[in-house]
């Protein structure tokens, strides 16, 4: 089945384990997505991820993070930028994700950083998604 956005469907993916409490949810692997995934292990959303393969196919399984009240670190993932209408910003008025609370995914010329990076760095670029 082909799918016209496939970031929003591994955000989704990612949403909907996070609200079933699963460990761990596998997607399917893109160097864009690797990028996403990166960026929110580095930001402290999920536990980990590792390449693996699934019936032959490449897939990036991704390990769900919890607090201590079994409650997902994920509050909350919305695609900003859609296949109908695509979303741009300068650094300077680069938008904060709940006053600096959350974390906002851009690609720039300089590869898919963090808005705050975006910012210091002086790049604007395409918004992918927000996450809190």
């Amino acid at each position: 089945m082909s799918v016209s956005d496939p970031v929003a469907d591994m955000l989704t993916k990612i949403r909907n384990a996070c609200m079933a409490k699963f460990e761990s949810v596998d997607v399917s692997t893109s160097r864009l997505k690797l990028e996403i995934v990166k960026i929110l292990k580095n930001e402290g959303y999920v536990k980990n991820f590792k390449k693996v393969s699934v019936d032959g196919f490449p897939h990036i399984r991704v390990f769900l993070k919890y607090d201590d009240g079994a409650r997902p670190v994920i509050h909350g993932i919305e695609k900003i930028s859609k296949p109908g209408r695509r979303v741009y910003s300068g650094y300077k008025k680069m938008p904060r994700v709940y006053n600096g609370h959350g974390t906002l995914i851009v690609s720039t010329s300089a590869g898919v950083i963090t808005g705050k990076k975006a910012s210091e760095r002086g790049v604007g670029g395409e918004l992918i998604c927000s996450i809190w």
